[in-house]
């Protein structure tokens, strides 16, 4: 809620500032108080072996690596569609049946003179196939029996293969490469990862509100069911990887003169600044090559909150003089 005093009187304001200042000095007081503060602290750490593991992270987009639209030669109608969207098809499948607008106009015409008449036009002028020109997916049914379309209209979209384009920014490039491996994860589906590999790298960048990016094709290694065009998702880009090596947290090593050196607790609980040789870090832990064995501890710091009794400044405020007796 806004105070606003512009439309107070004078009497009014000095009441209103007299009742604020008392509480603005409590909650002042309060904060500063010795019994709410924060210690530095320091905890043993055994290192241990496990994965280091380096990827560059990135959104991007499922889309189709090539999206056709299957327009018909001619204006007509559709007599019949043998597609779902979702099937996959092969190449010079027939995907749908077609009249073109005299054909529809003489079928119309023998209706109104019974059944025989139109089995006869349909046997002297045949339907026009529309044959699929690629192996590939329908990912779009725009058309359904009897409707008409013009030779402009996209009555199916057909794709070879569904990836993920991802936009990965300019400090990051040099370190995306074809052939990469990659982790697929969609938002819709956030607990399935599809192992993948990075295909084509642009050359040409895009710009939006001043952050540069280059766009990556990634081929999911098998395209799963629920994949649909049009999903948003992330890419996690394998730049490096160990297994079973020798780690620490990040924060147990500490920098001095170009080395790295950690504070180990001995088996008699003395403390020895060691130095050690780093190798991979993913920022959380960080692998040690030579200075350290597997179980052995470190200290880490840590914040520890000190709490202590104090008197909330405001645990009497409001209370009538009859309350606080």
């Amino acid at each position: 809620m806004k105070l606003n005093l512009s439309n107070l009187t004078r009497r009014q304001k000095l009441v209103a500032l007299g009742v604020l200042a008392p509480v603005v000095v409590a909650l002042g007081l309060w904060l500063a108080s010795p019994g709410r503060s924060n210690t530095a602290g320091e905890r043993e750490v055994a290192a241990t072996r496990g994965a280091i593991d380096i990827t560059i992270l990135a959104n991007g987009t499922v889309q189709p690596r090539n999206r056709l639209e299957i327009k018909p030669p001619l204006a007509g109608r559709v007599e019949q569609v043998l597609v779902q969207e979702g099937q996959a098809v092969g190449k010079g499948q027939i995907l749908a049946w077609m009249s073109s607008s005299e054909r529809a106009a003489l079928l119309d015409a023998a209706r109104a003179r019974g059944p025989e008449e139109v089995k006869r036009w349909e046997e002297f002028y045949k339907a026009t196939p529309i044959l699929s020109p690629i192996h590939g997916t329908v990912i779009k049914r725009s058309v359904e029996p009897g409707q008409s379309f013009t030779s402009t209209d996209a009555v199916l979209v057909l794709s070879d293969r569904l990836i993920v384009q991802a936009q990965v920014d300019e400090t990051d490039i040099a370190q995306v490469k074809p052939k990469q491996t990659a982790r697929i994860t969609l938002d819709a589906y956030p607990n399935e990862t599809i192992p993948a590999e990075v295909g084509a790298v642009a050359y040409e960048a895009k710009t939006v509100s001043n952050v540069t990016t280059y766009t990556v094709d990634v081929l999911p290694e098998k395209v799963p069911p629920f994949m649909r065009s049009g999903m948003t998702a992330s890419v996690a880009f394998q730049v490096a990887s160990k297994e079973g090596v020798v780690r620490v947290p990040s924060h147990a090593l500490k920098a001095r003169d170009g080395r790295a050196y950690v504070q180990v607790v001995t088996d008699g609980g003395a403390r020895e600044e060691r130095a050690v040789q780093a190798g991979l870090s993913d920022g959380k832990y960080t692998e040690i090559v030579e200075g350290l064995r597997e179980g052995e501890k470190v200290l880490i710091a840590q914040l520890k909150t000190e709490k202590r009794t104090g008197t909330n400044p405001f645990s009497t405020w409001g209370r009538t003089s009859s309350q606080k007796k």
